[in-house]
């Protein structure tokens, strides 16, 4: 079984928040997920600018804290936090305009915003979003780690877990697996879906190859894997099957073709992206 580990790398985002990111535009090599990126600081200055008021058309996008928390407010007039332990789901459909402001001034800050894909047939629904609380995502243990499932569905060692978010794009799961020392769990990718792992803190090896922190394993070969970790990890555990669509991508935008993002551009300018 081929394994490719892909290298996050330092970027910055919004008014300048300073974040790590793994891409996947230009040749759509993690569908059906665009993008992954993780804020992890304690200095106010990485993150405190927040990301004021912008757009998005075509894509759906998960929030994930473990520390700290940001607030969602957007042209509907929802207006929601999220902080440590809880997600937040939104459905940017053909057009959403909103804001992620940070609801601490200091402290850790430790999170993750996932960008998925739309297909076609779904690109210009209506907007949606959804916070979902910390009882709605609990630790489920397993003999040598535990894992909190955010979307879909999740087998471990031959235990299925269910997340509360259950209609992502390309049936999507998404888990964060903490690993004890001594760990080692088994998980299959069933075949025509594209499995994904990033390490956020510690070292784990996957079918004996090793992974450490920051980078992101990718997997779509169906079959067994084991993962181990001798002293301990945390990582974020991606599934999902590819839509297998051309993708267009400008900034906030991702639809299928060059035309489709010049009228959302166009649609923004004039005022209309969300009508």
């Amino acid at each position: 079984m081929t394994i490719q580990i892909i290298q996050s790398h330092p970027s910055s985002d919004g008014a300048g928040v300073k974040i790590q990111r793994v891409h996947g535009f230009r040749d759509n090599g993690l569908d059906p997920f665009l993008m992954l990126d993780e804020i992890l600081s304690d200095d106010p200055n990485d993150y405190g600018s927040g990301f004021p008021a912008h757009p998005h058309r075509g894509i759906e996008t998960l929030t994930y804290i473990r520390h700290g928390g940001f607030e969602h407010q957007d042209h509907m007039g929802n207006k929601g936090g999220v902080q440590s332990g809880e997600a937040q789901w939104m459905s940017a459909g053909r057009g959403i305009i909103h804001s992620e402001m940070p609801l601490q001034k200091d402290g850790l800050m430790h999170g993750f915003q996932l960008w998925l894909n739309l297909p076609a047939s779904q690109k210009m629904k209506n907007a949606d979003w959804k916070d979902i609380g910390r009882d709605q995502l609990p630790w489920h243990p397993l003999n040598s780690a535990e894992v909190k499932v955010i979307g879909g569905e999740i087998t471990l060692d031959d235990q299925q877990f269910n997340g509360p978010l259950q209609q992502l794009p390309g049936h999507a799961a998404v888990a964060d697996l903490c690993l004890k020392a001594d760990a080692n769990i088994r998980i299959a990718n069933p075949a025509g879906r594209t499995l994904l792992l990033y390490v956020y803190e510690g070292e784990v090896t996957l079918n004996g190859k090793t992974l450490t922190t920051r980078q992101m394993a990718k997997i779509t070969e169906p079959g067994a894997l084991q993962i181990a970790s001798a002293n301990g990890a945390g990582s974020l555990l991606l599934s999902g099957e590819p839509l297998k669509e051309p993708v267009a991508h400008y900034g906030p935008f991702v639809m299928n073709t060059q035309a489709e993002i010049n009228q959302a551009i166009r649609d923004y300018q004039q005022g209309t992206l969300t009508d």
